[in-house]
């Protein structure tokens, strides 16, 4: 920065968006608040990232312990259980691995809306 308390903009570079009132220069406390705007727009992201591993760790849980949940009840005794556990595991896996998939899609989809 220079001894003024703005920086001048040329026309189109990265951080025009800092200039809120678009006079042309960018005060201190508009650099300011942009770079207040990109650091939580940062960990927005990292947020979301971190979401997106947990949910797919989570479901990945989920249907490594399903099968095991079924012998379980099974080694139990509890043959009725297993069953009925066992019926429904076909609607766990599609109904996890849909939801998966459209969280993902839908992730990708806005980030490259985003880009755009």
């Amino acid at each position: 920065m220079t001894d003024k308390k703005e920086i001048t903009l040329e026309p189109g570079c990265d951080i025009e968006s800092a200039d809120l009132n678009g006079d042309g220069h960018i005060t201190k406390k508009e650099l300011a608040l942009h770079l207040e705007f990109k650091r939580k727009e940062l960990e927005d992201a990292d947020a979301q990232r971190d979401a997106m591993r947990k949910m797919a760790w989570f479901a990945l849980a989920g249907m490594l312990l399903y099968p095991t949940t079924i012998m379980f009840t099974s080694w139990l005794g509890l043959d009725k259980a297993a069953g009925i556990i066992g019926d429904i595991a076909p609607t766990y896996f599609v109904a996890i691995s849909a939801l998966v998939g459209t969280f993902f899609a839908a992730n990708a989809y806005s980030s490259s809306k985003k880009k755009d």
